[in-house]
């Protein structure tokens, strides 16, 4: 019985987190702003326009997404031309089908090539497309062509001022869910990484976690900081969102700190097998650190459900006394390698400690404010550029290849449509317009999730109409429909695309008797939308993730590489710290986080397209793990008092950014490595850096905290450096072997 409760609990919990989320609230605006004037037109008499305005709040809708009140209403309104300008067209075109078909692909190439600016050009993009697929099937009977047109745009406006009004009544709507979701993902993230620290756990199992993990908060942050940075009043930042972005800041630190580590997991494994009683005082304390993070997103901006510190703080207690006993019987090794481990727990927890101050209601005296002109530096600014498109225009470009795909197959069923005449040929060039995506993998599952959510809505509607009656119904039934629909479209894809065929069925039901007939053929319609952007993906210029993985490889090197350049520039002349640094940091985990995306695309595609898939799949894992050993040494050198740094270490991160180097130019220029030069060159590594594996004992056993300092930052580094050499060295050899062409 307390199971079951147990799960009623979390169902409940679920439901009210659904209902109160920005999906749920963007579908009712958009369902508020669609059905209100065509309702209004129903009890007035001017259908037509009601539907003309109806249809334009819904073609504007796409581009209301997360982030910058700002870009999301310039969305907005672009949005709104691009439907009133290609319903105009469109709604025009009804000459023979020889003629209409080459402007039909023209139209819709050139809708979709406008996604190369970037995210928020393709949902533009989505908008024009749509309304291109329903104007071929307008034809008003009481306004005139270019009238109806007008009335989109219109309707356009006005999803824009619903959105407007929405966001000034409830502007932190946005920033508290993600702050919430990013609790909730760095506290899992947290776990998995102490769970790591038992050799005895599945190992490559926790680190594709982590890996899928590592994507969704690197997703989180980017929405975050155009929330947070852009988002801001007439006056300037309130405290609310001056607060709000030092949380955020640091939740970033933490996720830094927790992908350090001290040393790579062998060594690690080997410590805790020796001595596994600190595995579970480890644990201890960092599953309790993701506790309190769940407990801080529970709590909300309800400062007396903040949890306290006395769990935490009993947990340091343990581990230290544990670590004291190392050092007492001289097992230095270990001891300097659990004390840096215990330094990053202790950093993990002064973040924590802060979050939870922040949260607290403090006074605004005592915080120092990010400046906002840096803050800035950290939102990528979209490239608009109008020669964006020229150096596109070729067959090496995604975007072309799919817009070009997109065109043909948007031809296709319309001469379908037209030959076999379809009750609703439209249906299908919607079908197509919302299923295709530039990868296959995408396009795939979205076919895939539309076909059986379709099917799925079409028997529930079948017995429904059957069953009911009654027109006020069928509008209650379909209007509820329509939100869950539409909050469910970027969660889960089946379910949404069941909800909409319902609304479709529901709102066709009050309009014309023979529903059964049009839930027959609109299931035809999308099976065969379906099967047209499925056939199209895979023969018609399609683009395969392994000719595009090699980019997404460059860059994330690359963007290690200057991660470790500015690590290093930090570390030789001390100082405070750059925002160029906390930049490069933000690239060198964004890269990262693109490569494994694109890995996992690549994984979705057909066997016979997927070459040399263990040896990227290594060289991914050995990236991520270079960010590791970045961060790991980026941590210990920003929170520790070091020395000067030596020749050695100068030396050691030459050959480490050398490796880099050369496998860019091999994968830039498909170069031969030669692997007995790699091999002299790590000899010479080891002969120029000696191991360390002595220490002075004396200093040691004299318990003097400097000396014992400068012996830790020593082998610290040293392992640190050894690290990073030996991942770069593999991932050298390995980029050598793979057969790109």
């Amino acid at each position: 019985m307390s199971n079951k409760n147990h799960l009623s609990a979390i169902n409940t919990l679920s439901l009210w987190r659904f209902v109160n989320s920005i999906s749920f609230s963007r579908a009712i605006r958009v369902t508020i702003a669609v059905s209100l004037p065509i309702l209004l037109g129903l009890q007035f008499g001017y259908v037509e326009i009601g539907l003309a305005l109806g249809f334009g709040a819904f073609w504007s809708s796409p581009s209301d997404v997360s982030g910058s009140i700002r870009h999301k209403e310039n969305g907005i309104l672009i949005s709104a031309l691009l439907a009133t300008i290609v319903s105009f067209i469109g709604a025009s075109l009804h000459y023979e089908t020889w003629f209409t078909l080459p402007v039909l692909g023209v139209l819709s190439f050139g809708i979709a090539f406008l996604t190369v600016f970037g995210f928020r050009a393709s949902l533009i993009s989505l908008s024009g497309l749509l309304a291109l697929a329903v104007s071929l099937a307008l034809e008003p009977k009481t306004l005139q062509i270019y009238q109806f047109a007008l009335l989109i745009g219109l309707g356009g406006l006005w999803y824009l001022l619903l959105t407007h009004i929405w966001h000034r009544i409830n502007s932190k709507e946005e920033t508290e869910e993600f702050l919430t979701e990013t609790y909730l993902l760095t506290a899992e993230f947290l776990e998995i990484r102490g769970k790591l620290i038992d050799p005895k756990e599945d190992q490559d199992k926790l680190q594709s976690q982590l890996l899928y993990l590592q994507r969704k908060l690197t997703e989180n942050h980017e929405t975050l900081r155009e929330i947070l940075i852009l988002t801001r009043k007439n006056s300037g930042w309130s405290n609310y969102q001056n607060k709000r972005l030092l949380i955020f800041a640091q939740l970033i630190a933490m996720l830094e700190t927790a992908i350090a580590n001290p040393v790579d997991y062998d060594r690690m494994n080997r410590l805790f097998n020796e001595h596994p009683q600190y595995i579970k005082r480890f644990q201890a304390l960092i599953f309790e650190m993701a506790k309190q993070l769940r407990l801080i997103s529970e709590a909300g901006n309800d400062k007396r459900k903040l949890p306290k510190n006395d769990a935490i703080k009993q947990c340091f207690k343990d581990v230290k006394l544990d670590i004291a006993l190392l050092r007492e019987s001289f097992y230095y090794n270990e001891y300097f390698m659990l004390q840096n481990f215990l330094d990053y727990q202790e950093k993990q927890f002064d973040k924590l400690k802060r979050i939870k101050w922040l949260l607290g209601d403090p006074d605004t005296l005592d915080m120092e404010f990010i400046d906002r002109k840096v803050a800035e530096r950290f939102v990528a600014t979209p490239d608009y550029d109008p020669r964006l498109l020229l150096r596109n225009f070729s067959f090496k470009s995604t975007i072309f290849r799919h817009s070009i795909r997109l065109a043909v197959t948007v031809m296709i069923a319309y001469a379908l449509g037209s030959l076999f005449a379809f009750q609703n040929p439209h249906w299908v060039l919607l079908a197509v317009i919302v299923i295709m995506r530039p990868g296959y993998g995408l396009t795939k599952n979205r076919a895939k999730d539309r076909l059986i959510g379709t099917l799925i809505g079409g028997v529930i509607a079948t017995v429904l109409v059957l069953l009911i009656h009654n027109p006020i119904l069928y509008g209650a039934m379909g209007l509820i429909s329509m939100v869950i629909a539409l909050a469910l479209l970027q969660k889960n894809n089946q379910v949404s695309a069941m909800f909409i065929t319902l609304t479709i069925a529901f709102i066709y039901a009050i309009l014309q008797p023979d529903i059964l007939n049009l839930i027959k053929f609109r299931m035809f319609d999308t099976f065969l939308g379906a099967g047209l952007s499925y056939a199209a993906i895979l023969w018609l210029w399609p683009s395969w993730e392994f000719v595009e993985i090699k980019d997404h490889i460059k860059k994330s090197i690359t963007a290690n590489m200057n991660f470790l350049n500015k690590i290093s520039e930090y570390y030789l002349h001390k100082g405070t710290l750059k925002t160029s640094y906390n930049i490069a940091r933000k690239e060198a985990f964004l890269e990262t986080s693109n490569l494994s995306s694109a890995y996992q695309r690549m994984t979705q595609e057909p066997k016979s397209k997927q070459r040399e898939t263990d040896k990227i799949y290594e060289l991914v894992v050995l990236n991520h793990t270079l960010l590791t050993a970045l961060a790991s040494l980026s941590t210990y050198i920003r929170n520790h008092e070091t020395g000067e740094a030596t020749e050695q270490y100068n030396v050691a991160t030459e050959k480490i950014v050398n490796n880099l180097t050369h496998i860019l130019q091999h994968l830039k220029n498909d170069n031969k490595i030669d692997k007995q030069d790699l091999s002299k060159d790590t000899a010479l590594f080891d002969e120029q850096l000696p191991s360390f594996n002595s220490f002075d004992q004396d200093h040691f056993e004299s318990k003097d905290e400097d000396s014992v300092r400068e012996l830790q930052e020593a082998q610290l580094l040293w392992q640190q450096l050894q690290w990073l050499y030996s991942i770069s060295g593999k991932m050298f050899i390995l980029a050598a072997s793979v057969h790109w062409d």
